[in-house]
């Protein structure tokens, strides 16, 4: 595609999304440690593959998408898509929506099926702090826990 088809596609993308996103309610303990390990093991099982890890630039997987997913490891501004890690309101409650719904005809898929909005919020937790850790805090973070099943579907 050229740059005009590209620009008109995420410019209609964001503003679909901005409409919606807004009226989600972000929860109180967003930022607290029980959300932000739970989220941490479902991101290495169900994101990583896509959306890459500290000291990851590129996967397998990641060569054959198009368009390529960005690299949630990176700040906003050096993954190329703008505000994804911002913690401003509007930032967090674009992150739940895209996690709940999916992005169409992007390879980016809904987890609302098997997911509960609990579940979610708590990827877009540790989403928060993702860009700040060294491989070594990642894998700390992500070792799965034996109660990860207990989280809800």
């Amino acid at each position: 595609h050229n740059g005009l088809t590209y620009w008109g596609l995420e410019t209609m993308r964001e503003r679909s999304i901005a409409r919606v996103a807004r009226e989600i309610d972000i929860p109180n303990d967003l930022a607290s440690s029980e959300r932000l390990l739970k989220g941490a093991s479902d991101y290495n099982a169900m994101c990583a593959g896509c959306h890459l890890k500290p000291g990851k630039s590129q996967s397998d997987f990641t060569l054959g998408l198009y368009p390529t997913p960005p690299n949630l490891s990176l700040k906003g501004d050096e993954h190329g898509h703008d505000g994804d890690h911002d913690d401003s309101t509007y930032a967090l409650q674009r992150q739940f929506w895209i996690i709940k719904h999916g992005i169409k005809a992007s390879g980016m898929p809904s987890w609302a099926p098997g997911h509960n909005d609990e579940r979610i919020w708590n990827m877009v937790s540790f989403l928060q702090r993702l860009p700040e850790l060294s491989t070594g805090q990642y894998q700390i973070l992500t070792a799965r826990r034996d109660d990860t099943k207990e989280q809800g579907h």
